[in-house]
């Protein structure tokens, strides 16, 4: 099972991401911060208010996505 094994901050809403398979990606979440759940994010200071779970990242108001989803959208960096 993929998982998010670390996160990196990087700039705007772009995160660093490793993988559980080691292959380390740069997601730009700015065109998905819509919606009930994830529009709070586009305040910076809530955006950068995430953590890891044992599976995927997970910000302070709860919100996550699917580590296959960041996978699929992430650049190899």
């Amino acid at each position: 099972m993929l998982r998010v094994i670390d996160v990196d901050y990087v700039e705007g809403y772009k995160l660093l991401l490793t993988f559980s398979d080691n292959i380390r990606k740069v997601v730009d979440l700015e065109p998905y911060l819509t919606g009930e759940v994830f529009a709070p994010l586009r305040d910076k200071k809530l955006f950068v208010q995430y953590g890891l779970t044992s599976v995927t990242i997970e910000w302070a108001n709860g919100a996550d996505l699917a580590p296959e989803f960041l996978y699929e959208i992430g650049t190899v960096a």
